[in-house]
């Protein structure tokens, strides 16, 4: 049973991770002319990611409590600093590190007490 749910929450963070990607192609084709061909892929490409996204979405919530997925996915964060960073030289400050951070163990947190339930009942 661990193992199995271990492996859903895998899947779930390649999943946010994917949903993520949809900031970098919403921010490409805001540099670019509206209704030309890079505008039109690249929103091509978010409404690819948020259609995957969503379908993968409602996987999840098949296996894991509503409340645990939406609470891992505030990873979102991350990846988007992460993005911001790599393709568009964002710069990573010590109060977004400091956020992340409050992320990070919040997650871990719920994640902990959600473990204590599950062993109590």
């Amino acid at each position: 049973m661990k193992n199995s749910k271990t492996k859903t929450l895998i899947l779930l963070h390649v999943i946010i991770l994917i949903y993520s990607l949809s900031g970098i192609c919403s921010k490409l084709a805001a540099n670019e002319e509206f209704l030309s061909l890079p505008f039109c892929l690249y929103y091509g490409g978010v409404i690819l990611l948020l259609g995957f996204y969503a379908l993968a979405w409602q996987q999840i919530i098949k296996q894991l409590p509503l409340s645990t997925a939406y609470a891992n996915k505030a990873v979102t964060v991350l990846w988007a600093m992460l993005w911001g960073l790599l393709f568009f030289q964002e710069s990573i400050t010590a109060g977004k590190l400091a956020g992340i951070l409050l992320v990070i163990v919040g997650i871990v947190i719920f994640a902990k007490a959600d473990n204590e339930v599950e062993q109590d009942g």
